[in-house]
């Protein structure tokens, strides 16, 4: 398997790990394995899943270059660019919707983008990139640019009858405060910049889930319309939050609580 899959931890669940006794409800066994899943991610055979399904479906790394018109020495940094704007899509796409692409024209029906084959297939596509540093342009062109201002608008509009948006938990008036049994964390913070761990391994869900499944998870526990995966304001989403953490060391999968 290409690409050296590092395990992150982030700053949320290295907060709940070194205050679990003093602030949140935590057993002797959920620390071990907690303590466990850092020596061994559950998320490494699922990546090793999506390395069998990339090579059969869309004939490996090689056959991932090729579709993106780079070879495969240039595939790592390549892919440490996404989301990104693709001519032949004419919009803004993330990694997930060139892969559905790259089987539909091998002649295969594709994931849908919340399938557990799409989750693996997709964090070994990014684990391609690991050790590489974040490095999407929002100012290449004004594609990304407008899905960049899109995914900061809806991070940062209120919806629903709460009046509740992303910022309502990630705001610096509210960081460090504990909803959920766990801190509010800063996203663009170092060691915890999500665009560079996810996809991850979610312990509380038992499974290995994508950033935009993230964002949707957030969004029913705010009870908010749940907005579409691969849909603008969700990549544009992505796109902002990959802003966020540009200059970071991709590392696939991450562990998250």
């Amino acid at each position: 398997m290409k690409g050296t899959i590092k395990i992150v931890l982030s700053l949320t669940l290295l907060w709940s790990l070194s205050f679990a006794s003093e602030q949140f409800s935590m057993s002797d066994a959920d620390r071990e394995m907690y303590a466990e899943m850092l020596e061994d991610n559950p998320a490494d055979i699922m990546v090793g899943n999506g390395s069998e399904l990339l090579e059969e479906y869309c004939g490996g790394d090689a056959g991932l270059a090729e579709f993106l018109n780079v070879s495969e020495d240039e595939l790592p940094a390549y892919i440490a660019g996404f989301p990104r704007y693709l001519k032949d899509f004419k919009q803004v796409v993330a990694l997930d919707q060139v892969l559905q692409a790259l089987m539909s024209k091998n002649g295969h029906k594709p994931f849908a983008l919340k399938s557990s084959d799409m989750f693996d297939m997709g964090a070994y596509a990014k684990s391609i990139a690991n050790g590489e540093k974040i490095q999407i342009d929002v100012d290449a062109n004004k594609h990304i640019k407008e899905s960049y201002e899109l995914g900061k608008l809806t991070f940062e509009q209120k919806r629903g009858s709460r009046g509740l948006s992303c910022l309502s938990c990630h705001s610096s008036q509210v960081i460090g405060s504990v909803l959920r049994t766990q801190p509010l964390p800063d996203l663009s913070a170092k060691g915890n910049a999500p665009a560079a761990t996810w996809p991850a391994y979610r312990m509380t869900k038992s499974s290995l889930r994508t950033l935009q499944r993230r964002f949707q998870g957030c969004m029913n526990n705010a009870l908010l319309a749940v907005i579409p995966l691969g849909s603008p304001e969700m990549v544009g989403l992505e796109v902002y939050l990959t802003q966020e953490a540009k200059g970071f060391e991709i590392a696939i999968p991450g562990l998250k609580r």
